[in-house]
């Protein structure tokens, strides 16, 4: 879909052709960098993981040894998942759209005001002519002119979660992209502004932050002693991190960090973005406080935590598919669920690679044999993997049928006339 990354402005039928600068070839060459990198970290950690074993092995795990059932039963928590997050989404787009509709509604009574006056105007000008020449009529029909530009509608909850479903989807291809896509599909389909909906979600990553430090916190006092057994098996230690460091390596640490920080502050000062930049960041800044005019926060709340216990359940569902895992108990499914959400902060496809080492990982330091626990990260990865991408198909096609915003349809009919126009 083009359309999201906000590309050329006109209609195929158009002779009127944008120019765009040819892009130097290491600026290409970078971002053909950024966008192959996931992908190779990824298939690298998988490789090293995966070298010889027998893949074959894997068609009777799947026909044999697998229970089918429980991982179909998983798949509407993995569904609510996204779902709620389109509806908290959507509560914290309402208060933008209520303070737009009563701005754009006082402009539109304003301007109706100024063209009713216009109207009686022009209405007593014509008995004017008409009593003097009795060219016209008395009963003079005054014009009714009104306004293209009508109040904001209500956001929908289907483009809301459409626009979820597609982010996910797109961020197996280029991760992170998600959350700029269904900004891009809302400001097609609601008119909304990309960057006040960008705030949102960054108001919405800050939200996912606390619940998942909060409960990450809760399970690491309850089982402290597993988290300890992992950082020793992956040789994570924080005491060996630490000691690395002197008190002169702390110092220089700083230096450096703030010497970044200022070059970067005189960078984006001296650049011709940066009144652009600002004007971003402000429209980011009104879509986090948004937050604040929330009409029902205890509902936004249920949708926030409800988020997080249908991942869980998603995930945990998925032990009951094999024998192996499935006297496990809920304690390993937390500990691994939560080791599993730092895993994928690596950028990598839905983070393929890192979350099956760590899940991997915890599943042994339970017991389980460590091909069984090969097999168990593959196959439920890639199966909700797949679900991610059945949703997304959905959400494109359901957005196929869906009526853009009446700004979009306006820009879209102004280019079909003029492209009409020129062909003719």
């Amino acid at each position: 879909m083009p359309w999201l990354l906000n590309g050329v402005k006109g209609s195929r039928f158009s002779r009127k052709m944008t120019t765009f600068a040819p892009m130097e070839p290491k600026s290409i060459l970078s971002n053909i960098a950024k966008i192959l990198f996931p992908f190779i970290l990824g298939g690298a950690i998988l490789w090293w993981m995966y070298r010889g074993e027998d893949i074959s092995t894997i068609k009777h795990v799947l026909t044999e040894e697998m229970n089918w059932t429980w991982m179909l039963l998983s798949f509407p928590f993995g569904i609510l998942a996204q779902m709620f997050r389109g509806w908290r989404w959507k509560q914290t787009l309402e208060p933008m759209v209520e303070d737009a509709r009563k701005v754009e509604g006082g402009r539109w009574n304003v301007e109706g005001g100024r063209r009713n006056v216009e109207g009686g105007r022009r209405n007593v000008e014509g008995e004017m002519w008409n009593v003097e020449g009795g060219r016209r009529k008395e009963d003079t029909p005054s014009r009714t002119i009104q306004s293209s530009d009508t109040p904001i509608r209500h956001i929908r909850s289907s483009i809301c979660i459409y626009a979820v479903f597609l982010s996910y989807a797109a961020s197996l291809v280029i991760p992170r992209i998600g959350e700029f896509s269904r900004c891009a599909v809302l400001k097609r389909y609601e008119g909304i502004s990309f960057s006040k909906a960008l705030g949102t979600v960054v108001t919405e990553r800050a939200v996912d932050t606390l619940i998942v430090m909060l409960y990450s916190g809760i399970i690491l006092l309850i089982e402290i002693s597993v988290f300890g057994t992992f950082f020793q098996k992956t040789g994570t230690s924080l005491d060996r991190i630490l000691e690395s460091f002197s008190f002169t390596g702390w110092i220089v640490t700083a230096i450096c960090a703030s010497a970044v920080l200022i070059l970067l502050h005189l960078l984006l000062k001296n650049l011709s973005i940066y009144n652009k930049v600002k004007m971003t960041l402000s429209g980011i800044w009104e879509g986090v406080m948004s937050l604040k005019g929330i009409k029902n926060l205890p509902l936004y709340l249920f949708f926030s935590v409800g988020i997080w216990v249908m991942y869980f359940l998603h995930y945990y569902l998925t032990f009951f598919c094999f024998d192996f895992t499935s006297e496990l108990g809920i304690g390993c499914g937390l500990v691994s669920f939560v080791v599993a959400n730092f895993a994928v902060i690596v950028p990598t496809p839905n983070g393929a690679g890192p979350w099956h080492f760590a899940i991997k990982t915890m599943l042994i330091l339970y017991g389980v044999a460590d091909e069984q626990a090969l097999w168990f990260v593959l196959i439920v990865h890639t199966v909700q993997t797949m679900l991610v991408i059945a949703l997304g198909v959905y959400a494109w096609m359901g957005l196929g049928f869906s009526k853009f915003s009446r700004k979009e349809e306006g820009g879209r009919r102004k280019e079909n006339t003029s492209a009409n126009g020129e062909l003719c």
